[in-house]
């Protein structure tokens, strides 16, 4: 894995922090990894579904 580094407001860190202390989490990075793998599903999902059916949309079918 590579490192990386990312500046964060102080908020989001704390709600981070509070992730972890539930237990789901380990770790800072942890966190962040979940957070980014679902960013990217969810836009390479809309960038696929806007290349498929463009401004049509499905109530066009």
């Amino acid at each position: 894995m590579k490192t990386i580094s990312v500046k964060m407001p102080e908020d989001l860190i704390r709600e981070i922090d509070e992730l972890i202390k539930t237990g789901r989490f380990t770790s800072r990075s942890e966190v962040i990894r979940a957070a980014v793998r679902e960013l990217l599903k969810s836009e390479l999902y809309n960038l696929s579904y806007h290349k498929r059916w463009g401004s049509r949309g499905l109530g066009s079918l």
